[in-house]
């Protein structure tokens, strides 16, 4: 049995209107359909993830709080500054740290100077 029903309707994924022939289509061509479904998955993906990341970077911060020494990349995260700025700071004798073989270190209590007034 068919009918003959024609639904002008709005396609959810290019916004054009169009003509359907049934009351639960949603796109106007296999294309927008494809295209939405690949948005879709994408999206679930995205949010399996996300979590995790919130997860490791908490993570990261409370690793830092505890440490006495720090690297350059370690500060960086801490400080929220990027690395030439802290190598800046480190030159202008504002930071203290050392060097061992390529590593520069950081002392805990040196970023901790940096904020006392």
């Amino acid at each position: 049995m068919s009918s003959s029903i024609e639904v002008p309707k709005i396609c959810q994924d290019c916004r054009k209107s169009f003509i359907a022939k049934t009351t639960v289509t949603k796109f106007c061509s296999h294309k927008c359909a494809s295209r939405n479904y690949k948005k879709r998955k994408r999206e679930e993906k995205v949010e399996e993830v996300a979590p995790i990341v919130v997860q490791r970077i908490e993570y990261n911060q409370e690793q830092l709080k505890d440490k006495d020494f720090l690297s350059v990349e370690e500060t960086c995260k801490l400080l929220g500054a990027s690395r030439m700025t802290i190598y800046r700071q480190i030159k202008a004798g504002n930071i203290r740290a050392a060097k061992i073989g390529s590593r520069t270190i950081i002392k805990r209590t040196e970023i901790d100077k940096l904020f006392q007034i």
